[in-house]
């Protein structure tokens, strides 16, 4: 299942673990991504809390947490590849993966048409 966030956050859900990058708009938005700072695996993290920063040609921006949980994998190519978030922003360019508290919780996220319809 594949959720979004305001934020342009998106989430792929499978079971209780939710993989989560940014949406190809936000990468357009931020332009060439050069630098990424991921979260430490096993740190628990608040729906909403700062779980990672991407830093581009035009400026840092945070990333999000969309559900509180733990992280528990973080995707180890940005740190020597960070514009593979801009070749494959919701795919390859991945940031990490959750371990979600509440499964409810994934129910108040947007689903596609929602998210493309505030994006125009």
């Amino acid at each position: 299942m594949l959720r979004f966030t305001e934020d342009h956050e998106w989430l792929s859900i499978e079971g209780d673990v939710a993989t989560i990058g940014i949406t190809r708009y936000a990468a357009e938005q931020l332009g060439d991504l050069v630098f990424v700072d991921l979260p430490e695996i096993g740190t628990v993290l608040e729906k909403g809390e700062v779980a990672s920063t991407v830093e581009s040609v035009k400026a840092a921006s945070d990333v999000y947490c969309p559900l509180a949980g733990e992280i528990v994998e973080v995707n180890k190519l940005l740190d020597s590849d960070p514009a593979m978030i801009n070749r494959s922003p919701e795919g390859d360019g991945w940031f990490f993966k959750l371990r979600f508290a509440n499964p409810n919780d994934a129910a108040t996220l947007m689903d596609e048409a929602a998210y493309l319809a505030i994006v125009g």
